[in-house]
């Protein structure tokens, strides 16, 4: 994205920096990421950016200069002039994300094999609910992030619901306020030894209690970042100067 950004027209703005609303692990998706650019403006005899009729910059062409630029697997939807005080990380209010899973004794659909994991035992989304429930709220998810030497791993924990798609495709959909490193996949990768039977429902808040990382982390492919939220524009700055504070567990 960055080196597509930097390739433009003479005349163009040069990207100052590149920031996402979530950082995803080597090998995860993103079907709804959202990124915002600091620009500085240049002037070039030799060329411009394409402007709307109105005199401001025309991003529709600009975005289909981006994906012709771009790496096939990513792609840009669309793009605006952020609001004042937008920051595409920290005035998120809720991050949502899914991870599939089949449990079919053959393994994964071949269609499926890039975002779907294969667990070779059966699972139940009854037992795998009960133990989420115990996880929801405002919390200290050391153990269920991988540690850093900076930040808070104090999270609100909003959803965390299992459905069975089909016979033997399952789907995790996760909302939090944020997510520390690793924290989805911590999450899931506990909760599937939930669901067949090697742990109870109650070893994943036993978990969260010790603050111990558990080694149980599910694979990255079966991850996808579908969508960030963020409040009306008027409350853009106030909330990532909000996001910024460090935070304390009740």
């Amino acid at each position: 994205m960055e080196e597509a950004l930097q390739r433009q027209p003479p005349g163009a703005s040069v990207p100052k920096s590149v920031v996402v609303a979530g950082r995803t692990d080597a090998g995860v998706h993103a079907t709804g990421q959202v990124v915002h650019v600091d620009v500085v403006p240049l002037t070039s005899p030799s060329g411009r950016i394409p402007v709307s009729p109105e005199g401001i910059p025309d991003l529709a062409r600009m975005t289909g200069r981006w994906n012709r630029l771009l790496p096939g697997d990513v792609r840009v939807l669309g793009a605006r002039i952020a609001p004042e005080g937008f920051d595409a990380r920290f005035s998120a209010i809720r991050r949502h994300y899914r991870y599939r899973v089949s449990d079919a004794p053959w393994g994964v659909d071949p269609l499926r094999r890039h975002d779907t994991l294969a667990w070779n035992r059966p699972l139940s989304t009854d037992a795998m609910n009960a133990a989420a429930a115990q996880l929801l709220g405002l919390n200290d998810f050391a153990a269920y992030c991988k540690q850093r030497d900076t930040g808070t791993t104090i999270r609100e924990l909003q959803r965390l619901v299992w459905t069975r798609v089909d016979e033997h495709l399952l789907e995790v959909e996760v909302s939090a306020d944020a997510f520390c490193h690793s924290m989805v996949r911590s999450l899931v990768g506990v909760l599937l030894l939930v669901g067949d039977g090697r742990r109870t429902d109650a070893w994943p808040a036993k978990v969260l209690e010790s603050g111990i990382r558990d080694s149980a982390v599910a694979p990255a492919h079966g991850l996808t970042l579908l969508g960030v939220d963020y409040p009306p524009d008027a409350e853009l700055a106030a909330r990532a100067d909000q996001t910024r504070n460090l935070r304390t567990a009740p």
